[in-house]
């Protein structure tokens, strides 16, 4: 029983088929390899068929471009920058108590943007007006006291001429009289310093109360309800500035230049803006301003160029790309043409013709040239833009002509 059930765990030696000769094996795997055999090279031959029929070419896409790249002197790269821009701090220090505005809203010379704790600069203006007010009376009772003492003088002058008071009752009363003047103009005086006091106080309440200093945009805010504010902050936990704000109307380019290329930048020069955000869109400018200052890490001159074209989708620190004209574009010259390479264009048929591609093959189209632009050739009509054409067509390229691209040296 033992030796039975041992010989039932023993693995068998080959798992085929025992009744198929080793030669039928043999003659199987053949077939199968040369059957991919097979497969293959009729592939090879479909491919070197095809590629023998079609006609190896070049192509180039139609492209939309503006007239001012023909006139171009030189081109520079910068930053959109406003030319007056603040951070808007307080001269007060205190706790921020509101903040009444945003990010992106649009505020009015004098407008309040924020409030600081004022309770005890008012308390302190209430009581420079109460004093103001006192001074005021005592001035009253200073004059009451000149006019008593006046009338008093008067008559011992009058009793004295009649010899019925002596000498020294005059001098009394003529020192009262002084004494008097004196306390008007003290309490004059002290008028002034008690009104001067309260404008004081009048001007610290004003201080908490943080105002646009220009018509602007907010651009960020610093500080949040209940931050500890301080003009010059002194301390780590206190802050400065409560918003940043600019006068999008005094947006410009600021370019930077090679001090090589400084000679054909001049004041007033037109120019052509593309801003990165807004690349279909080109924009006239002219030079406002240059820098009388070299970077001497960069060999570059800052140039500041001004937008004549606005645009309300324009913000701070976009990038932008100047090119600097030889003259103003004319009305005609803002507008993109179509444009495309010369070589491409071939006379047949009395006129000028491209070949556009159509997947695998290309299509014959008539086109209307309207002269050159650098390099290119202004198309008026026929093509669009993004439509791939054959470059240098040969003779042998007709209508329907099958194409492949030629491989790239």
């Amino acid at each position: 029983m033992v030796a039975d059930s041992l010989a039932k765990l023993k693995i068998a030696k080959s798992t085929g088929d025992p009744s198929l000769p080793r030669t039928t094996k043999r003659r199987g795997g053949f077939l199968k390899y040369l059957g991919l055999l097979l497969i293959a090279a009729a592939a090879t031959y479909a491919y070197v068929s095809f590629s023998a029929r079609s006609v190896a070419v070049r192509v180039a896409t139609v492209s939309l471009v503006y007239p001012s790249q023909a006139i171009a002197l030189l081109n520079a790269t910068g930053y959109v920058a406003p030319q007056i821009k603040a951070d808007v701090a307080s001269k007060a220090a205190g706790r921020l108590e509101s903040l009444e505005v945003e990010e992106g809203m649009r505020v009015v010379k004098g407008q309040i943007l924020a409030r600081i704790e004022d309770r005890d600069l008012v308390a302190s203006m209430n009581q420079a007006l109460a004093n103001w007010e006192v001074a005021k009376t005592n001035l009253k009772k200073a004059e009451a006291e000149l006019r008593i003492s006046t009338l008093t003088l008067h008559r011992t002058q009058s009793l004295l001429e009649k010899r019925f008071v002596s000498p020294q009752v005059l001098d009394v009363d003529m020192a009262n009289y002084h004494k008097a003047v004196a306390g008007v103009n003290s309490a004059q005086a002290a008028i002034g310093a008690a009104e001067a006091a309260y404008r004081g106080a009048q001007v610290a309440v004003e201080y908490t109360l943080i105002r646009a200093p220009f018509d602007g945009v907010i651009l960020k805010k610093n500080a949040d309800v209940g931050d500890v504010l301080s003009p010059f902050s002194p301390a780590s936990s206190s802050k400065g500035a409560v918003v940043s704000m600019a006068d999008m109307n005094t947006l410009e380019v600021e370019a930077d230049v090679s001090e090589s290329s400084l000679l054909q930048v001049k004041p007033g020069q037109p120019c052509d803006i593309q801003l990165d955000a807004m690349p279909q869109i080109h924009m006239r400018g002219v030079v406002r301003h240059i820098v009388p200052t070299v970077d001497r890490s960069k060999a570059t001159v800052m140039v500041k160029v001004g937008f004549i074209d606005k645009d309300s989708r324009i913000l701070p620190d976009m990038s932008a790309k100047v090119s600097f004209l030889s003259r103003a574009l004319t009305e005609a010259e803002q507008k993109p043409v179509t444009a495309v390479q010369p070589s491409a264009l071939v006379n047949r048929d009395g006129g000028s013709r491209v070949f556009l591609v159509q997947g695998e093959t290309v299509k014959s189209v008539p086109v209307e040239t309207a002269g050159p632009l650098g390099d290119l050739l202004v198309v008026g009509k026929g093509l669009k833009p993004g439509d791939q054409v054959v470059l240098e067509p040969t003779e042998s390229l007709q209508d329907g002509t099958s194409i492949h691209l030629a491989e790239t040296k």
